[in-house]
């Protein structure tokens, strides 16, 4: 049977728009605004996306239908934003390959960002947040922003991992998470850091990291469970339903993404594969599937996203190639034979490369060193991945469209997945913070206890 969007059956079989509040949520103030004063660039008649009644599947397949190919691709990346003094728009940076927030937002039609700088000032992140989606709201469409981050709550500082917490509440890293035992206080955990980064506009929670570490010189441990896959397993099922709600996912959740499928524990040597000389994972036991364990729980927890991780296997049935560049990987074992049919978002650089302390790093291609970018984004593409992190290059996927290489539906699938994901997020009706009511709540003494 055909169903046909806008008909009665299409919105029966979709994702009602409206979403009950989530129990965990149900006794906090939220510091999104219910109704907001800003302008938005919108004409008296209301397109069909912007109509909070209509089902959500209804919404993705109007604005989707209206999007240029332009706009399409700009959806398809994902990389860091900066807040600069005063709470200003980071200018860019030719040097370091980094484009200004302005024209990430208005020529190349990006809406993920990562946050890349502290949040301690809530007054100013809600003001920055603020001021990144009018800045949106001025495109042609308006498609709001998406904030992610690392994991902030604990006490390391890597601008490559995660942050420390500043004024969120300060927690053991999930290694200590694990040693404790406790799977509601995880759970716990969960909606406490759901509720700050909601305060801060944060909607993606670039965790949890579920690899387990049967290395045990691997350098990433600690922002793991561990080396027991079941227990792994436990804990991240109270962990997803913490940050995203035991209820039906909505605007009250964040997403969590759980990496680094299908698991980048193994390293070999310990060497982590951010560098050419750890690019190696290695299963001297024979235990491949061990590591699958925490991401099936993963799955059956309803994690929406997952990042495969940089490494070349050795030593399996899998060609010698990082996990995202390969088929066989992410669409036959990830989507088909796990049954996750989310948001696969790649690792951070893997095809143009990235720049730190202003020195140019060579892309994380392992395996494909010697391909073309072009031709990277093809496989990436090819193998399911859906958004690809740390870049700023709508042009490759502009240029794959018009030469033929990848369809334009072949698109489309991604960019539904990341439009469905901010609609349930809720965040075309609320984009804004109410900046008065984010200070409050940062000030509760509860969040810090």
């Amino acid at each position: 049977m055909r169903i046909i969007p806008g008909s009665k059956g299409f919105c029966e079989l979709a994702l009602c728009s409206t979403l009950l509040p989530l129990g965990a949520c149900s006794s906090t103030v939220s510091p999104q605004s219910s109704v907001s004063n800003h302008p938005t660039n919108l004409s008296e008649a209301l397109p069909p996306y912007r109509n909070a009644s209509l089902c959500v599947e209804e919404r993705v397949e109007d604005l989707l239908s209206r999007m240029t190919l332009e706009e399409k691709a700009g959806q398809i990346f994902q990389l860091q934003i900066f807040m600069g003094p005063n709470g200003t728009f980071d200018p860019g940076d030719p040097s370091r390959r980094r484009g200004s927030t302005v024209d990430r937002v208005t020529k190349k039609f990006m809406t993920h960002f990562n946050v890349a700088f502290a949040t301690e000032d809530t007054k100013a992140t809600a003001e920055f947040v603020n001021r990144l989606q009018e800045l949106a709201m001025e495109t042609r469409l308006g498609i709001p922003v998406t904030l992610s981050t690392d994991p902030r709550h604990a006490f390391q500082e890597n601008v490559a991992a995660g942050f420390s917490a500043g004024t969120f509440s300060q927690w053991p890293e999930p290694i200590g998470l694990a040693a404790i035992r406790d799977v509601d206080l995880v759970r716990k955990f969960g909606e406490i850091a759901r509720e700050e980064y909601i305060a801060t506009g944060i909607r993606v929670a670039l965790h949890p990291q579920v690899d387990v570490t049967t290395e045990p010189r691997w350098s990433r441990t600690n922002h793991g469970f561990g080396e027991d896959a079941h227990l792994t397993a436990e804990l991240v099922e109270a962990y997803i339903q913490g940050f995203q709600g035991r209820g039906n996912f909505g605007a009250h959740s964040v997403s969590t993404v759980t990496k680094h499928f299908p698991g980048g524990g193994p390293a070999e040597n310990g060497e982590d594969s951010h560098f050419s000389y750890g690019k190696n994972s290695s299963y001297p036991g024979n235990n491949f599937d061990y590591h699958l364990i925490p991401f099936k729980a993963a799955i059956a927890a309803g994690t929406r996203q997952i990042m495969p991780y940089y490494s070349r296997p050795q030593g399996t049935q899998y060609d010698s190639v990082g996990w995202a560049f390969q088929r066989v990987v992410i669409t036959e074992l990830l989507r088909e034979e796990l049954g996750f049919d989310g948001i696969v978002l790649t690792d951070w650089s893997i095809i143009t490369g990235s720049s730190a302390t202003g020195e140019l790093i060579p892309p994380r291609a392992w395996g494909v060193e010697d391909l073309t970018e072009l031709e990277r984004a093809a496989l990436v593409l090819d193998a399911g991945c859906d958004q690809i992190g740390g870049e700023e290059r709508p042009d490759i996927i502009i240029e794959l469209v018009r030469r033929g290489i990848v369809s334009e539906e072949r698109i489309d699938q991604s960019v539904r997945r990341l439009l469905r994901e901010k609609f349930l997020l809720g965040l075309f009706e609320t984009p804004f913070l109410d900046v008065a009511m984010s200070e409050k709540w940062s000030a509760m003494p509860t969040s810090k206890n």
